[in-house]
């Protein structure tokens, strides 16, 4: 008796067998046997145990398919068998946060080389592993992206070939380790050191990402390169003002075309750069944690006033001051150049009172060591500086050393390490908090609105 599918019919490859095959695989009369369909898993039996139906008789009920194996996306399926969801509410062992923040399944974190450990401790705080990702150059100064399943060692030896490699062919740097197909990715790069190269670097990284199939990415940039040109200077000659470049918007479309479905930076040089964008932009805040440093090491701070170097930046003192219940200043600055400041009119009083400058970036520090000359000789008992980003280049560290500041206090975004050797006023405010809720909001579908005025605990 031919025996059909009750779940495919005919269409079932055990019904399409021949009688020994079937009769093979059978313990017993009306005993079931399993479908060798890859997408059929019932269990067969003859449709009815008298071989064809009578009066009132109905099929027998088949046995309930066996479970399907657990698909793990980072394993290919056919991996051990999947956690539960309390297994995802378990921190980390051994994460250092493992009390603030959970593993979340389904998500890679990848690390440029602009800011390691930046990245490892938003990996920390989300109790995850960065992957494993290297980068090295050809001769002629080329990125290459890779994994390490294939690559090179620490030495410079090829994992793959051997000493037989030649460094500068592109044999062994393509091979991807580890598969991101429908996850989501992450990838920490921050607009600093060589920003050049740096941005390039990310921007190969999320085009390898997206051809490799993961389903959404995501560039964190602590601090957006090119921040500075988002419009034409109106500096120089009216000639001059129409051959001037957007950069900012040419970074914006770069990564757009290079596959990024999400950015997430912080305390943008301007705001509109978010409409540069056809994607979603998260701009953060370093703010919610210069209040709290403020209210942490400044015992003062209730005598204090918030000061801008400069007009540019009213708005985001004006917001400090508020939150404090306290009174702002502003200076007034006119400059020859880029980078030299002609001279500046201080509007506000700070006599007897401990001064505190707020801006989005120091480079070469001209602006905020002028300022804080003129807040010393305006009667200022302290002057402190807190930056976002602390670019500090060319003559910056000695300006520093020089000048009349407390502290010079500003956030991770840039890697301030070998600067604060050279400087003792240097310090920093980690800001690997915020960057990792915002991911871990991001992934989860959550608003970050919180983080406009919080920090994480």
């Amino acid at each position: 008796m031919a025996a059909g599918c009750l779940e495919r019919g005919t269409g079932c490859t055990w019904a399409r067998r021949g009688k020994k095959e079937r009769e093979k695989e059978k313990e017993g009369e009306g005993d079931a046997a399993p479908c060798s369909s890859r997408l059929c898993r019932a269990r067969h039996r003859p449709p009815f145990p008298s071989g064809r139906p009578s009066a009132g008789e109905r099929p027998p009920a088949l046995p309930a398919p066996p479970p399907a194996p657990p698909r793990s996306r980072r394993q290919g399926g056919g991996g051990p068998a999947a956690p539960s969801r309390a297994a995802y509410l378990t921190p980390r062992r051994g994460s250092p946060h493992s009390l603030s923040l959970l593993a979340m399944p389904n998500i890679v974190l990848f690390s440029g080389s602009s800011h390691h450990d930046l990245s490892q401790r938003v990996a920390d705080r989300l109790g995850l592993e960065l992957g494993k990702v290297v980068t090295k150059k050809f001769s002629n100064q080329e990125t290459s992206f890779y994994r390490r399943k294939y690559g090179l060692t620490a030495k410079g030896r090829c994992l793959l070939y051997g000493k037989s490699c030649v460094v500068m062919r592109a044999i062994c740097f393509v091979e991807i380790g580890e598969s991101v197909r429908g996850e989501d990715v992450y990838i920490i790069q921050s607009g600093c050191g060589e920003i050049n190269d740096n941005l390039m670097e990310l921007l190969i990284m999320i085009n390898a990402c997206k051809i490799a199939s993961s389903s959404r990415v995501t560039a964190v940039i602590p601090c957006f390169p090119y921040a500075r040109q988002d419009k034409k200077d109106k500096k120089g000659s009216v000639e001059r003002w129409s051959r001037a470049p957007i950069s900012a918007k040419l970074v914006a479309n770069m990564l757009s075309v290079a596959g990024a479905d999400h950015i997430i930076t912080m305390d943008l040089h301007a705001s509109q750069i978010q409409g540069f964008f056809d994607i979603p932009v998260d701009n953060l805040y370093a703010e919610p944690a210069v209040l709290q440093w403020i209210k942490e090491n400044i015992l003062e701070w209730r005598n204090c006033i918030i000061v801008s170097p400069d007009a540019g930046g009213a708005k985001r003192v004006t917001s400090i001051a508020d939150r404090l219940n306290v009174e702002f200043a502003l200076i007034h600055k006119e400059r020859k150049k880029a980078n030299e400041v002609d001279r500046m009119v201080l509007v506000g009083d700070v006599k007897d009172r401990v001064a505190i400058l707020v801006d989005d970036m120091a480079d070469t520090c001209g602006t905020i060591c002028h300022a804080a000359e003129k807040l010393v000789s305006a009667g200022a008992t302290k002057v402190y500086a807190i930056l976002t980003h602390g670019i500090f280049s060319g003559p910056a560290i000695s300006r520093i050393n020089n000048a009349s500041f407390e502290a010079v206090v500003v956030t991770n975004t840039i890697p301030q390490e070998e600067k604060m050797k050279h400087c003792p006023k240097i310090q920093f405010i980690d800001i690997s908090m915020i960057l990792a809720e915002a991911i871990r909001r991001t992934h989860n579908g959550e608003s970050v609105s919180y983080l406009f005025s919080h920090v994480p605990l």
